[in-house]
């Protein structure tokens, strides 16, 4: 019997950095949905199986940080593993406040990634 590939959703505006992401996770057995943007997150719906949200935080229009709460105050429990590349201590405690497995500085280590996204799965 086969069984369904685990889902990460990915958001993130960069279409370099997304495409990277995409790769690595199913190179990793990860099947992946990717949204440029918040918005388009909201607008789609999450998929069957999803295991976590891989979330930047400094997206165009809605940050990470607000969709988080969106989704927190719709009461999902779906793991966010955050990654950023303008890292400040004020953005890693309201990114913590918001709630994720793991909060991530690019470029990060693919195995942080996947262990983050392995502990989301067991909380």
């Amino acid at each position: 019997m086969t069984t369904a590939p685990r889902t990460v959703t990915i958001v993130e505006d960069d279409a370099a950095m997304r495409k990277s992401l995409e790769r690595l996770l199913r190179a990793n057995g990860y099947a992946t949905v990717a949204f440029a943007s918040a918005e388009e997150f909201l607008q789609g719906a999450i998929v069957d199986g999803t295991i976590g949200l891989v979330l930047d935080i400094h997206l165009g229009g809605m940050s990470g940080i607000e969709l988080r709460r969106r989704l927190s105050a719709a009461k999902s429990t779906l793991p966010v593993v955050f990654i950023t590349a303008y890292d400040d201590e004020a953005t890693k405690r309201e990114a913590l406040a918001a709630g994720c497995v793991d909060y991530l500085r690019k470029p990060f280590d693919a195995s942080r990634l996947i262990e983050a996204l392995e502990r989301g799965r067991q909380t």
